[in-house]
């Protein structure tokens, strides 16, 4: 399938097995030239990046402050494609008492901060690229952008911080004692329930 995107170039983080890998097959079938991030590679990487030199395999810790960086760096001068997909869920025998400070501490740090340092420095080449914002793809003006998706919403307005905060309120007290696991949209109907 000729999705348009042979010669476009991508940095893929945790590239080396699972989601990672698979992503990088299908963009490298798509012609994309990847910069594929992992902290060790694997036979199944290093298979890619022989290939041609479409792969470009960066043994980086993404989880160190400066990983992130470091990857999108390799990536050279131009970036059209970001895929932020590391991440761990390493099992927890003991349940959910036994997930220790250190434990959360590292889960928050690969599975989300190296997404939020990947980002930003990658952004700057994206944007330079032509990528990232509804905006630039579509022509219009950032804030018909966001009328446009306020429009969209049944309530057609964005919530309120303190619809938010009224909510957080009434599940914390006793009215809603018996609510349990439950998540509550507030999106004004942007996501239908029904």
């Amino acid at each position: 399938m000729d999705l348009r995107l042979n010669g476009q170039t991508a940095v893929v983080t945790g590239a080396s097995r699972g989601i990672g890998l698979a992503v990088t097959r299908g963009l490298v079938a798509e012609g994309v030239h990847v910069t594929a991030g992992a902290l060790k590679s694997s036979a199944e990487l290093d298979e890619l990046a022989g290939g041609g030199g479409v792969v470009r395999v960066v043994e980086v810790d993404l989880a160190d402050p400066g990983g992130p960086a470091r990857l999108v760096a390799a990536a050279g001068d131009r970036i059209d494609i970001l895929v932020n997909n590391v991440g761990a869920a390493p099992a927890r025998p003991g349940g959910f008492g036994g997930i220790t400070d250190e434990d959360w501490q590292a889960s928050l740090t690969l599975n989300l901060m190296a997404a939020v340092r990947t980002t930003p420095a990658a952004l700057p080449l994206m944007l330079a690229a032509g990528k990232a914002t509804v905006s630039r793809a579509t022509g219009a003006r950032p804030q018909d952008v966001q009328s446009q998706a306020a429009h969209q919403m049944v309530t057609g307005r964005f919530s309120r911080p303190d619809e938010v905060a009224d909510l957080v309120l009434i599940v914390a007290s006793d009215r809603t004692a018996n609510v349990t696991g439950a998540d509550i949209t507030i999106d004004g109907g942007l996501i239908p329930t029904w």
